[in-house]
C-alpha cells in the first residue's frame, strides 16, 4: 500500500501549534506541558483480542503519529488520552514502511487535543532531548538523555540515535528538544532478544505523503498481499542495526527484506552497503549492481559498486563507477574523494588532485580531502601548495601527526630546513613512538648538515623502529 498526501495537506497534518519561546525550559515543565499530547495506543485483532500497545503524539487536532508496527495487523485502535478519555481510530491517512511511521485521523472533541509542532531541522548532537511515552494510557513514561549522533544511512537518509531509554509499549513516543519541538519518533524494535532504540527524524515525518483515509482492515488486508510490505519491516529492523553501525547484524534482515520483495531497490542497496562494510566485496558488488539495474538513477549504488571494485584492486572500473555516481548527484563531496583515490591508484595524479579540489570546493572542512590534495601535490612536485593543503588539514585536526609529518618533507624537499623540523618535531610530539618522523628528521638534520642531531635520532630509532635506525645509519655512512 502506497498512501500520498498533497503539499497542502502536508501542512495541515503536521502543523501543529507553535509554542510560546524558542528558550529552553525547566525539565518538569516540559513534561507537565507536552504530557497531554502523548497518547497511548492499544490496537486489537479481527476477533477483538488485545494485540499490542504503543505510543503515539497528536501532530494535529485530529492526526496522531505512531510507529507502523505499532499498528500492524489491527483491525481496531484506541487511543488513550492521559486524561483517561478513550477514542477509536477512525483509520490511516499516511504510511512510511522504510521510516516504520503511520499516522492515524482520529475525531476528538474540540479543545481536547494539543498537537505539537514538528520540527524540520536536523538536531545537533549533544543536543539534550526528552522521550515521553504513555504506554499503560494511566500515566507517562519518561526518560532524557542527549541525541548522541545523527547518522547519514546510504540509501535512507538520516537516523537519530539517543541515549534515553525506550521502555516496551513506548514505540511512537514523541522525542523532544528542550523547546518542546518533536524532533523525531521514537522506535523501539525488538530483535533476536535485543532492544534496538532509534529515532526517525521529524523532518522525514513532516515529509510524509498521503492520500485518502484508509480503515484498518484495508490496510491489513493490502498489506498482507504486499510483498512490500513485509519487506518493509525487515528493513527497518536492519534501519536499527545500521543506526549503530552493527552491518553484521544489520546485513541478515536486508538479506530477508529482498527475499521478500526481489525488487526492493534500497533493500538491494543496502545489501550492497553492508557487504562492502564487511569486507565482501564480490557480495557487495551483486547486490549493488542489482540495485542499479532496478533503479539506474541511484548515486548510492555507484558509490558502493566503486567501493567495491576499488578493494578489489579494480580502479578503472572504480573510477568510472564514480564518475557515474558524480553525474547523478555532482554535490557529493565523498564522490570527489572516492574517484580522487582512485586515480591515485592509476597513476592520474593531475585528475587525482582535481577530484580532491571539487571535493574541497563542496566541503570546505573535509580534512581527508585536504591530506590527499597534499601527498598529490607532493608526487607533482608542487611542494608550496603541497605545504598549504598540509596546513589546512592541520588547523581542521590539529592532533593529526602524519599531517605534519607530510608538511615537514614537502618544507625539506623546498630546502627550508628550519621549518622542516619544527614540523617532523611537532609530528613527534603529537606521538612520541612515530618512527618515520624519527626518520625523517633525522634526513633533515643529515641534509642540513647536522650530523650530531642525525646521529641522536638514529640512536633513538635503534630501540624505537630498528629498520628504520638501519636505513638511516646507511644514509649517514654512504
Amino acid at each position: 500500500m502506497n498512501l500520498r498526501l498533497s503539499p497542502l495537506l502536508a501542512v495541515v497534518l503536521f502543523g501543529g501549534v507553535v509554542f510560546r519561546s524558542a528558550a529552553q525550559e525547566s525539565l518538569p515543565n516540559l513534561v507537565r506541558r507536552i504530557k497531554p499530547s502523548v497518547v497511548a495506543i492499544v490496537t486489537y485483532d479481527i476477533r477483538g483480542e488485545k494485540l499490542s500497545r504503543g505510543s503515539g503524539f497528536f501532530s494535529a487536532v485530529d492526526k496522531i503519529v505512531t510507529n507502523r508496527h505499532v499498528i500492524e495487523n489491527a483491525y481496531r485502535v484506541e487511543i488513550h488520552l492521559t486524561n483517561g478519555s478513550v477514542f477509536n481510530a477512525k483509520g490511516v491517512v499516511a504510511v512510511d514502511g522504510e521510516g516504520d511511521i503511520a499516522v492515524l485521523q482520529v475525531e476528538v472533541p474540540q479543545g481536547v487535543s494539543q498537537p505539537l509542532t514538528v520540527g524540520r531541522t536536523t538536531p545537533q548532537e549533544g543536543e539534550a532531548i526528552v522521550v515521553i511515552g504513555n504506554p499503560l494510557g494511566l500515566e507517562g513514561s519518561v526518560s532524557n538523555g542527549i541525541v548522541s549522533a545523527v547518522r547519514d544511512i546510504p540509501n535512507f537518509g538520516r537516523i537519530i540515535q539517543i541515549t534515553a531509554p525506550i521502555s516496551p509499549g513506548s514505540s511512537g513516543s514523541p522525542v523532544v528538544n528542550m523547546q518542546g519541538q518533536v524532533i523525531g519518533v521514537a522506535t523501539l524494535q525488538l530483535t533476536d532478544g535485543q532492544s534496538l532504540n532509534f529515532a526517525v527524524p521529524s523532518d522525514r515525518v513532516a515529509q510524509i505523503q498521503a492520500s485518502n483515509l484508509t480503515s484498518l482492515g484495508d490496510l491489513v488486508t493490502a498489506t498482507k498481499r504486499n510483498q512490500r510490505a513485509s519487506a518493509e519491516r525487515f528493513y527497518s529492523q536492519g534501519l536499527g542495526y545500521l543506526s549503530r553501525d552493527d552491518c553484521t547484524n544489520a546485513l541478515p534482515y536486508f538479506k530477508k527484506s529482498v527475499e521478500a520483495d526481489p525488487n526492493y531497490a534500497e533493500a538491494w542497496a543496502q545489501n550492497g552497503y553492508c557487504s562492502g562494510v564487511l569486507g565482501h566485496h564480490e557480495d557487495a558488488l551483486k547486490a549493488s549492481k542489482q540495485a542499479l539495474k532496478l533503479k539506474p538513477d541511484s548515486a548510492e549504488a555507484y558509490l558502493n559498486i566503486g567501493s567495491a571494485y576499488n578493494f578489489l584492486g579494480q580502479f578503472k572500473e572504480a573510477a568510472d563507477a564514480y564518475k557515474q555516481a558524480a553525474r547523478i548527484d555532482p554535490n557529493n563531496p565523498d564522490t570527489y574523494y572516492s574517484l580522487g583515490t582512485a586515480y591515485g591508484k592509476l597513476g592520474r595524479t593531475g585528475d587525482e588532485v582535481l577530484a580532491y579540489k571539487r571535493a574541497i570546493n563542496l566541503k570546505s572542512d573535509h580534512a581527508a580531502a585536504y591530506d590527499k590534495l597534499g601527498l598529490g601535490y607532493v608526487k607533482l612536485g608542487r611542494f608550496s601548495e603541497a605545504i598549504e593543503a598540509f596546513k589546512q588539514r592541520v588547523l581542521l585536526r590539529p592532533g593529526d601527526a602524519t599531517a605534519y609529518d607530510n608538511m615537514g618533507m614537502a618544507y625539506l624537499s623546498l630546502k627550508k630546513f628550519d621549518e622542516a623540523i619544527d614540523s617532523l618535531k611537532h609530528a613527534i610530539l603529537l606521538k612520541p613512538d612515530f618512527g618515520k618522523a624519527y626518520y625523517n628528521l633525522g634526513v633533515a638534520y643529515m641534509t642540513q648538515g647536522d650530523r650530531d642531531s642525525a646521529l641522536n635520532q638514529y640512536n633513538i630509532l635503534r630501540s624505537l623502529d630498528p629498520d628504520r635506525a638501519e636505513k638511516l645509519y646507511d644514509a649517514l655512512n654512504p
